[in-house]
């Protein structure tokens, strides 16, 4: 009698267990619907940007010997740097490494806000040449779009930190949260990868 007991038991345990391992979705649904509506938002910018460059590709060409590669080239690092402490503390997260996914997750908010101070060094000397969003179409999608994609990175900060919060203050840290946030900079290095090649390489 015990033994069909316990064997009724491991059964109703295992087919608790399963959903947690099988067909699991990271972070909040919310989340994902957000994530989804930004990229379509800024896939309509991207497909814009390449029609008005394809009608003055001349004029495109020129205004983008103006950006500053090695900047764009170094900014592009630290973003998938970050992710990749993002993507190693969140794992370490759901092991139970507390404190190794806090140290993780500080050092990827270090090299994340190394990003908008690059992006002063690059954008201060264009505008005092200048070289405003007003100088001409290239620049008013260069400066709207990498504009826009800083508000996420500075967005994404402040999510870091209540991330690092959680993994502080709690025993038991809230790994779908952690989740959420890791989802968040990862779409914010994504962004960039798309509007580093779309402004700095392609030719």
């Amino acid at each position: 009698m015990s033994i069909s007991a316990d064997t009724a038991l491991a059964a109703s345990d295992i087919g608790e267990r399963k959903p947690l391992t099988s067909g699991h979705l990271p972070g909040e649904s919310s989340m994902w619907f957000f994530i989804i509506g930004d990229l379509l938002i800024f896939g309509v910018y991207f497909i814009s940007y390449m029609i008005y460059r394809g009608q003055n590709q001349e004029l495109f060409l020129q205004s983008q010997q103006h950006l500053n590669q090695g900047v764009g080239a170094i900014n592009t690092i630290v973003l998938l740097t970050s992710s990749l402490f993002v993507a190693l503390g969140t794992q370490a997260a759901r092991d139970g490494k507390k404190s190794d996914a806090y140290r993780l997750w500080a050092l990827a908010l270090a090299l994340g806000a190394a990003f908008p101070l690059l992006k002063m060094i690059e954008w201060i000397p264009k505008i005092g040449a200048g070289l405003t969003a007003g100088k001409n179409l290239f620049f008013t999608y260069y400066y709207m779009m990498t504009g826009l994609h800083l508000c996420h990175v500075l967005l994404g900060l402040v999510i870091m930190g209540f991330v690092m919060r959680n993994l502080r203050a709690s025993t038991q840290p809230n790994i779908k949260f952690v989740e959420t946030g890791a989802m968040y900079w990862h779409m914010v290095d994504l962004l960039w990868l798309v509007l580093f090649a779309l402004f700095y390489l392609m030719r």
